[in-house]
């Protein structure tokens, strides 16, 4: 899972960078509040830890604008600031959770799983030249928008979550139908057949008695 760090401190940015790719994480960390609301744009993440006071752009004013855009972006503020006004700021801006700065790393990294698992945000989800907005619900490739049924798309976005990875039939058929009507017809075929004239022939590869995977594009 792909993670923003926004610290100026290089001590502890550096830390955090650290301790959460030695967590399972893959931590990005920017400076600036103006290079991170760049990155923001072009870039998914699961999460963002962000301090408040920041080179250029300050951290409750980036908060701010991603709010403004209707992002769902869990954020964790991460501060030396520790007054009821400061919380009460960073909460009314759009954060999810609050944190005085400290060193005790295990900490914020069980609250930033907590703030991930409860929040089950997705956001933006690239595989070669395809990406997936789940925010708005749009799908691209090369650029080029596709026009995907809501089924389409759902399967699309499960064997995107899962790249390089071979998904169930059962797997496919339970998430998008549910336990009830798993295995009734050859509904998932039909999509995937579908999908793959969307796409490309070559886009999607069929491992038999398996599942489905995308392919390298």
């Amino acid at each position: 899972m792909k993670i923003l760090i926004v610290e100026d401190d290089l001590m502890m940015g550096a830390g955090l960078q650290a301790a959460l790719n030695q967590a399972g994480f893959e931590a990005h960390w920017e400076t600036h509040g103006m290079a991170a609301q760049a990155l923001l744009a072009t870039d998914s993440f699961r999460a963002m830890v962000l301090d408040i006071t920041l080179p250029d752009l300050d951290g409750l004013s980036l908060l701010k604008a991603l709010r403004a855009q209707d992002s769902k972006l869990p954020v964790l503020m991460l501060t030396a600031r520790d007054t009821t006004r400061d919380k009460v700021q960073c909460f009314d801006a759009g954060a999810d959770d609050f944190l005085v700065k400290t060193t005790d790393m295990e900490e914020l990294i069980a609250r930033l799983r907590a703030l991930i698992r409860r929040s089950g945000y997705v956001g933006r989800l690239k595989w070669g030249k395809l990406v997936l907005d789940v925010d708005t619900q749009t799908a691209t490739q090369d650029g080029r928008l596709l026009a995907l049924s809501n089924r389409e798309f759902e399967l699309l976005q499960l064997l995107m979550e899962n790249a390089g990875q071979v998904v169930s039939r059962s797997r496919l058929e339970q998430a998008l139908f549910g336990l009830n009507r798993a295995g009734e017809s050859n509904v998932i075929e039909v999509h995937i057949h579908n999908l793959r004239q969307k796409l490309g022939n070559n886009s999607l590869k069929t491992v038999r008695g398996v599942g489905y995977a995308l392919t390298d594009s």
